[in-house]
């Protein structure tokens, strides 16, 4: 079994075929990004983006990712540049514990990879089911529209 890893390929070790694919990005590539949160699949802090749909890797299993793509907030700059949600995060001031924030923000890549102009309605759909304790929804609201203005 192997998948694409931020754009590259990897074997997905046999033993760990029918675990958690988050305990594989985060204990054996090392990738700390994605949170566990919840283990359930409902809080979001997990959320990383498979073949373009941002997915919870703590209810994927990693052999379900054979000859998938996964992207994690890792993958997402390119050498020194951040990608434009990235940007926006900080130009926008969302995070403030920031243990939901990779989750918020791959969320918020798969939206704008789907949607180039979200509208309002858009963006709550697409983020609902990702829960910041810190409420900063606002402000994530906000930075979503000011990256769509540079995907």
């Amino acid at each position: 079994m192997s998948f694409i890893l931020n754009g590259q390929s990897h074997d997905i070790p046999p033993d760990w075929a029918d675990e958690p694919l988050l305990f594989l990005l985060r204990e054996n590539f090392g990738l700390m990004g994605a949170k566990f949160g919840c283990g359930v699949g409902i809080c979001g802090a997990c959320t990383i983006i498979i073949d373009g749909v941002a997915t919870r890797a703590c209810t994927t299993r990693a052999g379900d990712v054979d000859g998938l793509s996964v992207r994690t907030i890792e993958g997402l700059a390119e050498g020194d540049s951040l990608h434009p949600v990235q940007q926006a995060w900080l130009d926008h001031g969302v995070p403030q514990c920031g243990y939901c924030q990779a989750g918020q923000i791959m969320a918020a890549v798969a939206l704008l990879d789907e949607v180039s102009d979200p509208s309002a309605e858009d963006i709550d759909a697409a983020m609902d089911a990702n829960l910041c304790r810190c409420g900063t929804y606002l402000r994530i609201k906000a930075a979503i529209l000011s990256a769509a203005e540079q995907v």
